[in-house]
């Protein structure tokens, strides 16, 4: 598939959002886990740039965004103390 096709089914799609509307209750669910998963990057990228110095380092992957993201400072915390006392 190329690109301008790829490009012009999704501007397509938005079109036809934006003119039949979008079911409102998904959308805001959508939105907000977008919203903390979001959250779980930046503190995750934050903790390994702070923990850089101290040889804590935790991967950004899949599991540990959704941890962080959904968790917070609290899942950001559990993940360090995994990484430093179990692994």
């Amino acid at each position: 598939m190329s690109s301008a096709l790829f490009i012009g089914t999704i501007i397509g799609l938005i079109i036809l959002l934006f003119i039949v509307g979008a079911p409102v209750k998904p959308m805001k669910h959508i939105g907000k886990a977008i919203m903390k998963l979001g959250i779980g990057v930046l503190l995750l990228f934050f903790l390994n740039v702070l923990g850089g110095s101290v040889g804590l380092h935790i991967p950004i992957n899949l599991f540990t965004v959704l941890v962080s993201g959904f968790l917070g400072i609290f899942g950001v915390g559990s993940l360090a103390a995994i990484h430093l006392f179990i692994l």
